[in-house]
């Protein structure tokens, strides 16, 4: 070994690269990816057993044959409280469209709170109370909001962590329709 020094410098040049090769190949599996998305799109909507904030119940029943906007969200929630206005236009411009449907599901959150509120926001789509938080562990929320679409036939077809644009949520409803 004529020259120590470059065979040391070289053997950890190779070593860096071949780091940095490992590392290159596993960038598509970060766990953190998961934390975007929902394992449930493609698959049939969990069993919903609800009630509305006047007692009326919202099952998977009574939503079979709508396409289905499905909304977690609480009072307190600040990003809840940012796409509201998304939500509220959305509405706006489906609320007579028989085929959707849009549900906003509570949990941890009263009812005399939740009623207020839908009342001073101009809530009209329909609010269903999850006490024991049963639907939001059904879809695998992280918290909230979260939105879901779910077609005609009950197959979730997209989802979104996180707040909603109105944008958001006519992709998410083509998605539902087919489209």
């Amino acid at each position: 070994m004529k020259h120590p020094a470059r065979w040391t410098a070289l053997l950890v040049a190779a070593m860096i690269v071949g780091l940095g090769v490992v590392l290159a190949v596993q960038v598509g599996d970060d766990p953190r990816s998961d934390a975007t998305t929902s394992r449930l799109v493609g698959k049939d909507a969990p069993e919903l057993s609800l009630r509305t904030l006047d007692g009326i119940p919202v099952t998977t029943d009574t939503l079979l044959g709508k396409v289905v906007i499905i909304n977690f969200w609480n009072s307190w929630c600040i990003p809840c409280r940012v796409e509201l206005p998304a939500l509220k236009e959305f509405y706006d411009r489906h609320r007579d469209d028989p085929s959707v449907a849009m549900v906003g599901i509570i949990r941890d959150d009263s009812t005399k709170v939740i009623k207020s509120y839908a009342n001073a926001e101009g809530i009209d789509w329909i609010i269903a109370i999850d006490p024991n938080s049963q639907a939001a562990l059904a879809f695998g929320t992280r918290g909230q909001p979260e939105t879901f679409a779910v077609d005609a036939n009950g197959l979730i077809t997209g989802a979104q962590i996180g707040p909603v644009t109105l944008r958001d949520l006519e992709l998410l409803l083509d998605s539902a329709q087919g489209r």
